[in-house]
């Protein structure tokens, strides 16, 4: 009897564990989560996959990831990935750059 109702309670507390599971709050966090899966990002640098994909633009993280997966193959997909969204994220902080006004003194 007791070997059935530990097996029982073992049930439960699994699919407890399984229903805590609460779906991505932003679409940024979903993608993040693409990404991570898709190349198998190491857990040491699944932060900094969440930090590029809130801070830059889908479609950059997207075409980052499909030129990742189409140019490199194997374990090291992921280090790919980061050079090139560095490139992306420079495009973009040289984008921002030239949009400031500078103001010169006027004599």
């Amino acid at each position: 009897m007791e070997r059935i109702e530990a097996s029982l309670l073992k049930d439960i507390l699994a699919n407890k564990k399984n229903a805590l599971k609460a779906p991505p709050a932003y679409q940024w966090q979903d993608l993040a989560l693409h990404v991570i899966k898709e190349l198998g990002i190491p857990a040491f640098k699944k932060s900094s996959v969440f930090k590029v994909c809130r801070d830059l633009p889908k479609a950059a993280i997207l075409r980052a990831m499909n030129d990742t997966k189409e140019l490199t193959a194997g374990a090291d997909q992921w280090k790919y990935f980061f050079k090139i969204i560095d490139n992306e994220r420079q495009g973009v902080q040289s984008q921002k750059d030239s949009r400031t006004i500078i103001k010169t003194p006027q004599f």
